[in-house]
């Protein structure tokens, strides 16, 4: 029923994009995604060296037979980062869908197409996705800025961001922040989008790697209990609110510099509250959509449950009386 250019051009069942996650999208997580019939996505970075990633690769290749991608994020971090060796790796191994963010991919797309591998560009602003498909990328994800990570510097919502970005470029939109359900599905497929990407809704699954307490904070969580981080600097992060979120705000508002928050904000301390299930110290990046997890399913019992409920609401929508008129004693009753 849910059949889009995203479907057929990446040979997946479902509209269904499993976010990269730093920590997170390894070869289990990754697999039952794609198994389950979505599409699964490793980040790169997540592996220490490009040798690392080849044997996460081969590691995953041997849980599935589905397609499946890799995340390359184009930001600067605190350590050296060989992402030329990573985009080795990703061609060698053959690997045909690449997902990148952060600044253009553009110095790597002529190898990345002369191997025929399929490039997504993650985006926050309609101009980002013109560039995207004028540099020669395959489909863009648009994140609105209910998404975990880096929303981006404009504040636009997926509701206005999604439609915008459909009607700016011609290749396939992937709608990315805010989506968790069947619903929401729907719902951006309505807007102009060709399939959802989901990365909060993923990380409280049996399959995703992570302390229970880490999951269970995800399931008790409201829609109000993220925050913005790193406003000051122009690199906006949206994380879990706990002390050391707190505690990252309060030097901002004191002029702390980037040394300063060093160590609060590292990727380590991140896996380190992802493994220890200390959800009080280090930071911990998910979206508003925290408020729509309420339980540990499955990755196939998660997208299971999520197709079928998109396809009642489809129904439901079709059949319904939406412009019906209303009575003056509707109003009251």
């Amino acid at each position: 029923m849910f059949r889009t250019r995203i479907t057929e051009f990446f040979g997946i069942k479902y509209p269904i994009i499993q976010g990269g996650m730093m920590w997170i999208s390894r070869a289990e997580l990754v697999a039952a995604v794609s198994n389950a019939g979505g599409l699964g996505i490793l980040t790169a970075f997540t592996f220490p060296d490009p040798k690392e990633l080849a044997a996460e690769i081969k590691k995953t290749r041997a849980l599935t037979d589905k397609p499946f991608g890799v995340n390359i994020t184009l930001l600067p971090t605190f350590r050296p980062v060989d992402i030329d060796g990573y985009i080795d790796t990703v061609i060698d191994s053959g690997v045909k869908i690449v997902e990148t963010a952060g600044r253009s991919p553009e110095p790597y797309m002529n190898r990345l197409k002369a191997s025929e591998v399929k490039v997504i560009h993650k985006c926050t602003a309609v101009r980002f996705a013109r560039t995207a498909q004028r540099i020669g990328c395959d489909a863009v994800s648009i994140d609105g800025f209910e998404c975990a990570g880096h929303p981006g510097e404009e504040d636009v919502t997926s509701l206005v961001l999604i439609p915008l970005s459909a009607d700016a470029v011609g290749i396939p939109v992937i709608a990315s922040g805010g989506f968790g359900d069947g619903r929401g599905l729907v719902a951006a497929l309505a807007l102009g989008a060709e399939a959802v990407n989901m990365g909060t809704r993923f990380m409280a699954t049996k399959e995703a790697p992570g302390h229970p307490k880490v999951k269970e904070l995800l399931i008790t969580a409201s829609e109000r209990d993220t925050v913005l981080l790193l406003r000051s600097f122009r690199n906006t992060m949206r994380a879990l609110r706990n002390p050391t979120a707190e505690n990252v705000l309060e030097l901002e508002k004191q002029g702390g510099d980037i040394d300063q928050l060093e160590t609060l904000i590292s990727g380590r301390a991140g896996l380190g509250l992802l493994e220890s299930g200390d959800v009080n110290n280090g930071l911990l990046s998910v979206g508003q959509v925290v408020g729509l997890v309420h339980d540990i399913p499955t990755v196939k019992e998660l997208i299971d449950r999520i197709v079928k409920e998109a396809e009642e609401v489809a129904s439901n929508l079709a059949g319904a009386s939406i412009f019906r008129p209303r009575r003056l004693t509707d109003v009251s009753e």
